[in-house]
């Protein structure tokens, strides 16, 4: 038997134990997510301690741009590790799961000083995010290579479905420990919820089933890995269509770290409000991954992410002519499909680019590429509503999601589809040579 045949014996031997374990990973892990959700409890838990603009969107930038932007750094060094799991599980607990346990000790610290607290909070949410953007591409990496491409849509679909379904509940659990408790113990107690499902999530991934595979390609120094990334870009067409597709549609999601504030703000909201928001993005989020990920797998990536900039587009929309508070409900149902798509497809999409040898490289290159301009968006979108309003900020996101839609649909092909017709899947670096 070849090692290629006996490498997928092994994979489908163990596929059962690593989906199982794995979808209880995602699940807990965004259980504990919806306890300090990025877009609607965070901002509002920073607007209790400052009313800066600038500070909601320096947030908006860690959120944006902490999982994305150290990828490509890391690509080099997970392309050589046979077993990637070694990532997550061994560098991943220190860099993305301890500074959730310390969010709990930097909140009870706006009860002694307020300044302290914010530059606590942000310490630990840069650690917590560029910590997870740090072991991602070997997560990534390690679930392409376990979970079997015709089994990818169903398996992401699944796991956020089961993380978001359960995050509901813990949704409403926010929303009644908010309107319990005084600031900040009710966000402290928020944090403690998070700190323990995310750690329960660690110890299922640290169960992961992986075979070792030595990589085919020889190592080569961080100097020469970086001399030959523009090569691959020039090779791959339609690769370099998509990142550049991908980021005008980083404009369009300008407008989503401040929808939350915005609708606090405007109607004098309680804190407790950003809990049934949640709530609402949840829902949305968790019915569309099961019916996004049934259809990837028959129709592919690229009609996901559209129907994902779509719904993102129709979400700002609405929110730039809502008259009543109550229709930020609709808005952050479509944020969360939007959501979904993102996640799912955004990440597996990659996946069908290049070959599995240099796939860590294309999962580097896209996010890291993104995360370039997603850092600059949500300042940008502080400055607009600072030296503006809210609706230029929407007007803008609008006209970016709506370019990127068109982008995306008319001038990048379906990579599975290229594959399947014949043209050449592999572009490695000895081939861009």
């Amino acid at each position: 038997m070849s090692m290629s045949s006996t490498f997928k014996a092994e994979i489908e031997r163990n596929y059962r134990h690593n989906f199982f374990v794995n979808f209880m990973d995602g699940t807990a892990f965004w259980l504990g997510a919806s306890f300090i959700s990025y877009r609607t409890i965070l901002p509002v838990y920073l607007a209790n301690l400052t009313d800066s603009k600038i500070a909601i969107g320096l947030l908006s930038t860690i959120i944006a741009t902490g999982w994305l932007l150290p990828q490509l750094f890391t690509a080099n060094w997970t392309q050589r590790l046979p077993v990637k799991k070694v990532a997550p599980v061994k560098w991943g607990f220190f860099t993305e799961r301890v500074p959730i346990f310390l969010f709990i000790p930097a909140a009870w610290l706006a009860t002694v000083n307020t300044e302290l607290a914010i530059v606590a909070f942000f310490i630990l949410i840069s650690w917590h995010l560029f910590g997870a953007g740090v072991i991602a591409v070997g997560w990534q990496d390690m679930i392409a290579k376990i979970i079997p491409i015709e089994r990818r849509g169903k398996f992401f679909g699944l796991t956020n479905f089961g993380g978001t379904a359960t995050g509901i509940m813990g949704a409403s659990t926010v929303a009644w420990l908010l309107d319990r408790y005084e600031f900040p113990y009710g966000y402290m107690l928020c944090f403690s919820a998070a700190s323990i499902f995310i750690m329960i999530s660690w110890i299922f991934l640290a169960m992961t089933r992986e075979p070792a595979v030595e990589p085919k390609e020889a190592p080569i120094s961080e100097a020469e890995y970086w001399k030959r990334l523009p090569k691959i870009l020039h090779n791959d067409c339609n690769f370099r269509r998509y990142l550049i597709s991908q980021i005008v549609i980083t404009g369009g999601g300008i407008a989503l770290g401040f929808l939350a504030v915005y609708a606090v703000e405007r109607w004098n909201l309680p804190d407790s409000q950003v809990g049934f928001f949640t709530t609402s993005m949840l829902i949305g989020q968790a019915l569309s991954n099961l019916i996004f990920g049934w259809l990837s797998d028959r129709k592919g990536h690229k009609l996901i992410l559209e129907l994902s900039v779509l719904a993102s587009v129709l979400s700002v929309g609405l929110a730039l002519i809502a008259p009543q508070p109550e229709w930020f409900y609709t808005v952050f149902a479509l944020t969360g499909v939007s959501a979904a798509g993102f996640i799912l497809s955004g990440i597996m999409i990659v996946f069908e680019f290049g070959s599995v040898d240099i796939r860590p490289t294309y999962i580097g290159l896209n996010n890291t590429v993104i995360g370039v301009f997603s850092a600059l968006m949500p300042l940008l979108g502080a400055w607009l509503i600072e030296a503006f309003s809210y609706q230029v900020l929407y007007g803008f996101a609008l006209v970016f999601g709506i370019m990127g839609l068109v982008m995306l649909h008319w001038w990048v092909q379906e990579p599975r589809k290229l594959n399947n017709a014949g043209i050449p899947e592999e572009v490695s670096f000895s081939k861009s040579l």
